[in-house]
């Protein structure tokens, strides 16, 4: 017996399929789901054998299909088209539906319901080998995710400050705003930009398009800098998903680093696992797995380290054992704390890479906010020299030795 899902979306076909699915007397219909949504939460009850899907659905990408296929739930698409036109046939295959019934075609559907495990099963056998030069390709510039507790301890100003100095040593550098509760890197560094570059790249995602047109989701800051602006409201992180962000980290890797702008939160949402749909964490979260190294910002006070200290056991949970570096900001005398004194705390709840200190430096990085330009652009100054320090402990290859000393004689 056949257990099946329909997402029909309002679709005229409807009614008739049905009543072609629950006269086979090899196949019962589980239930009618409403939306994409319902559907996602119907499969994880692990009842449902086969999907019957309308290709046209709202909401429905790549990500849905693979929800589906993880609940052993397979899928069928149909459409009021002909099936064997070419735009059906790419845009089936860009959600990863094999199996589409077309116009006139209808009355094969309860057959082809029963008999859709073959045709996934060879799908999947020709999509197994997996071309050697493309692994190549994938594996491109390295990933650093930055991060911090709650507290705005600066984890914007560091992630900025770290492309924009790559940009400066002309290396390629993409920089990608991910932080669920809304996003300041447009605004820190100038940016105008009436589209979210997050959600075109979330929207190409859901129609496999993302690849091709990668490019149009970056915004050039110079010849090296590109950057992915992110929500310009922080409602609408429904609208990206981590698949989404698996995808966009991977293509923005091919283009050289990639430096990955977070929220605060690490705690997995509630509910997530029943919908398929990922919570408002999802998008921190996927960009941690595919950090190469991170770097933990935290703030110079009382509180701020207090907060850095618990995130540091959290995090350690998250990443295993990839390298995560902490950089402590804002750091002044009048907290009554020496940097020793800091990095016996920090030692003593995590093991890190390197530990860094940024000094307080209020009116430069409220000019530097105004104009829209990065601190590492503007004049020379301790701060300045430890954020140049800090991106050659994070990108090791582009240190130049030679260039900050070149930059200061010129200053002075």
């Amino acid at each position: 017996m056949i257990c099946v899902l329909l997402l029909a979306a309002g679709e005229a076909w409807e009614s008739p399929a049905l009543a072609d699915l629950e006269a086979h007397p090899g196949v019962v219909v589980l239930k009618r789901c409403v939306d994409v949504d319902d559907l996602l939460a119907s499969v994880t009850s692990g009842q449902a054998d086969v999907a019957v899907l309308s290709l046209d659905a709202p909401g429905l990408d790549p990500a849905s299909i693979a929800h589906l296929r993880r609940h052993a739930v397979r899928p069928v698409g149909v459409t009021t088209a002909v099936a064997e036109d070419l735009d059906v046939r790419e845009h089936a295959q860009r959600l990863g539906i094999s199996a589409v019934v077309g116009a006139g075609g209808l009355a094969t559907l309860p057959e082809v319901v029963t008999t859709v495990e073959d045709v996934a099963d060879t799908r999947s056998r020709e999509a197994e080998p997996l071309p050697a030069p493309l692994v190549e390709e994938a594996s491109g510039g390295r990933v650093v995710v930055v991060w911090g507790p709650a507290g705005a301890p600066g984890r914007t100003t560091v992630a900025a400050n770290l492309a924009c100095e790559l940009a400066r040593r002309s290396r390629g550098v993409v920089l990608a705003d991910l932080d669920p509760y809304g996003g300041a890197v447009a605004q820190q560094l100038g940016v105008l930009d009436e589209v979210s570059g997050l959600l075109s790249a979330a929207r190409l995602a859901g129609t496999g398009q993302l690849e091709d047109r990668f490019a149009s989701v970056c915004r050039a800051i110079g010849e090296h800098l590109a950057v992915v602006t992110g929500l310009p409201r922080p409602d609408r992180w429904r609208e990206v998903r981590a698949a989404h962000v698996d995808q966009l980290l991977e293509q923005a890797a091919r283009l050289g680093d990639v430096v990955v702008d977070t929220g605060f939160s690490l705690e997995d949402d509630g509910g997530s696992d029943l919908g398929g749909r990922p919570g408002r964490n999802a998008l921190t979260l996927a960009a941690l797995e595919h950090a190469d190294e991170v770097v933990v910002v935290g703030a110079a006070d009382p509180v701020g380290l207090t907060r850095l200290a618990r995130g540091l056991v959290d995090l350690r949970d998250r990443v295993g054992a990839v390298p995560v570096r902490v950089v402590v900001n804002r750091m002044r005398g009048s907290i009554g704390w020496s940097e020793k004194d800091i990095a016996g705390m920090v030692e003593g709840f995590s093991r890190v890479a390197g530990l860094h200190f940024l000094p307080e430096d209020r009116v430069a990085t409220d000019r530097a906010l105004v104009t829209g330009h990065p601190l590492v652009e503007g004049a020379e100054s301790s701060l300045v020299r430890s954020l140049t320090a800090l991106a050659d402990a994070v990108f090791p290859a582009s240190a130049q030795p030679s260039a900050s000393r070149g930059r200061r004689r010129r200053n002075r």
